[in-house]
């Protein structure tokens, strides 16, 4: 069917690629070749998008709004270029910000930062199913122009859909490796310790491993419903 281009924000040899958690596993059962890269500390880069049949961009610790991160603007112009071709656009939480940016949304602080499965309903279930979703993050944004509102809640917007777009505040492709993996880089950036004073860590990792089989599931689901949606797969 193609390649899956898979943009992950940590420049650690193998931490990134443990990050893609369900993700890569739910592209390789649609036919689509995952192909993981970063452009996080000079990474390898990335192919031509005419190469590529769909571009997931995946969370990262840095704010989509923050204009001083060294490798924001290269990767805002790759979404913008992926837009203009219509290369379909799977955003997830710190993606879904930047491609709501991209599409003339705003992305600033949220009221309050989101720890932990939340519940959302949904506008559109044939697209977005309505459950549990992972959330873990500090930022949010607004309806791009010409954007669909799938979920929101208190917090803010949690899902979009812009033509063959679609962007998530919430972590579908959540493991327990990959929780691990952020672990990991929040213990070398030095703020484990703040976010063990925000939410129970070993709890929300325990919560996870329970709740395992099923966020697969709900991964695999919403991966084929996006592709769908976007015309990569025919329903």
């Amino acid at each position: 069917m193609g390649t899956a281009l898979v943009l992950v924000h940590d420049a650690v040899p193998g931490r990134g690629e443990q990050e893609v958690g369900t993700v890569g596993p739910a592209l390789t059962g649609l036919g689509l070749d995952p192909l993981v890269t970063t452009l996080v500390g000079g990474g390898p880069g990335v192919p031509d998008l005419a190469e590529v049949a769909v571009l997931v961009v995946l969370g990262a610790s840095e704010s989509a709004a923050d204009d001083t991160v060294p490798w924001l603007a290269a990767e805002l112009d790759l979404m913008g270029q992926a837009v203009a071709t219509g290369t379909p656009v799977l955003g997830i939480c710190f993606g879904a910000q930047a491609l709501a940016r991209v599409l003339g949304g705003a992305v600033g602080r949220a009221p309050r930062s989101e720890r932990g499965f939340v519940p959302l309903g949904t506008a559109a279930p044939d697209l977005l199913p309505a459950g549990e979703w992972l959330q873990f993050h500090d930022d949010a944004f607004t309806l791009p122009p010409g954007a669909q509102e799938l979920a929101s809640n208190e917090v803010g917007l949690q899902a979009f859909a812009h033509g063959p777009h679609l962007g998530v505040q919430f972590h579908p492709e959540i493991t327990p490796a990959a929780f691990a993996a952020w672990v990991g880089s929040w213990e070398e950036s030095g703020v484990a310790e703040v976010l063990a004073a925000e939410v129970d860590l070993p709890a929300l990792r325990a919560d996870l491993v329970a709740r395992s089989a099923a966020t697969e599931d709900a991964c695999h689901d919403l991966v084929a419903r996006f592709a769908t949606h976007a015309g990569v797969l025919v329903p």
